[in-house]
């Protein structure tokens, strides 16, 4: 049964606050989204503010705009992934609003909804649920990390980010994707919350699962997804990046994932973490690729992020790279990452191979 679901972007769609809506927008399994709310792109298609390419998603002014004018609607998504995990203040009175007209509501952040009293007893009263995806597991649903990963006759490649917000997830989709345009049945493991929004069977939510278990976490997502799945190829939804100092992340995906193949994203203009002075310096791309290195692994791709790039640039550092690094260069959302098939064609064992 098709969930019929608005987002709430509290006016953040076009900054990079907003990626689980634009995650979203360009697809989910588990949702049909009818619409966005955001002041500030109202009247407009959500799919052309994100990149251009019309959708038929409209973006409304406000809950009740969006309600009169959508047929059905069934929930409300806030869909915003602020740092910390916070909820957005003005957010709260649309919770409520939906709440009233007898929306469920499901919520990404750490700041939980079920924790807020006063919305319990709305969402009782009208009808409706409230859903926190990041709410962590009991201890006794976490497992802990065993070696079965070694089990995995699969290639696992990781797709990894020299920052956050750089589009990792959703060129782990876009390659997935292509994956199964050639027959080749590749799997994605999520690892945050918009992963699981978009439908994702197999993964955990990283930021939210207690540290001692998140490498077994990974582990039993990935063995269990390639038991069931018989995936040709398994590929891990990165998080952060290996040294953003607000999160280093990813040696969890190399070392315990036993990722020996990465696809690195990265943002030729973006100088600093997170677009903060303060929080340091991106360093180069030649270091990043040499670290993952030291962790046995091999860079297979440079995925680029043209944020602030005309689409010139974009291609001159396409070659730029390509020639400094033998490997693919792709230009996920301008070309597509049909580059990157023949590679995964022939990381994929002999009895496997179509």
């Amino acid at each position: 049964m098709t969930t019929n679901a608005i987002l709430l972007t509290d006016g953040l769609l076009t900054t990079t606050d907003a990626k689980t809506a634009h995650g979203l927008i360009r697809g989910t399994e588990r949702y049909s989204v009818v619409g966005v709310v955001d002041v500030p792109t109202a009247g407009q298609d959500a799919g052309t503010i994100l990149d251009g390419n019309v959708r038929n998603i409209p973006i409304f002014a406000s809950v009740n705009e969006a309600l009169s004018q959508l047929d059905v609607v069934d929930c409300a998504i806030v869909a915003v992934a602020t740092s910390g995990g916070v909820l957005p203040a003005n957010m709260l009175s649309d919770i409520e609003l939906c709440l009233k007209n007898g929306l469920s509501v499901v919520n990404g952040l750490h700041e939980f909804l079920n924790d807020k009293p006063e919305l319990v007893a709305l969402a009782k009263k009208h009808g409706g649920q409230l859903f926190d995806v990041r709410r962590p597991k009991p201890r006794h649903e976490l497992h802990f990390w065993t070696g079965e990963i070694n089990d995995i006759t699969a290639p696992i490649i990781a797709i990894m980010g020299t920052d956050c917000a750089l589009g990792k997830r959703t060129t782990t989709r876009l390659i997935r994707e292509a994956c199964g345009r050639h027959d080749l049945n590749a799997q994605m493991i999520y690892t945050g919350q918009t992963g699981w929004l978009q439908g994702g069977k197999y993964g955990f939510v990283f930021d939210s699962t207690l540290n001692d278990f998140v490498s077994g976490e990974l582990e039993h997502a990935l063995v269990s997804c390639w038991r069931e799945t018989g995936a040709d190829v398994l590929l891990i939804e990165g998080q952060a990046s290996l040294r953003n100092p607000s999160g280093p992340c990813g040696s969890e995906f190399l070392v315990s994932g036993n990722a020996r193949h990465v696809v690195l994203v990265h943002a030729p203009k973006r100088t600093y973490y997170d677009h903060i002075e303060a929080w340091g310096r991106i360093p180069s791309v030649e270091s990043e690729i040499a670290l993952i290195q030291c962790y046995g692994s091999t860079v297979i791709a440079l995925a680029l992020n043209t944020e602030g790039c005309t689409r010139e640039e974009a291609f001159a550092y396409q070659k730029q790279y390509a020639e400094q690094f033998g490997i693919p260069v792709l230009l996920p959302l301008e070309e597509g990452v049909e580059p990157i098939l023949p590679i995964i064609h022939a990381l994929i064992p002999t009895a496997h191979a179509h």
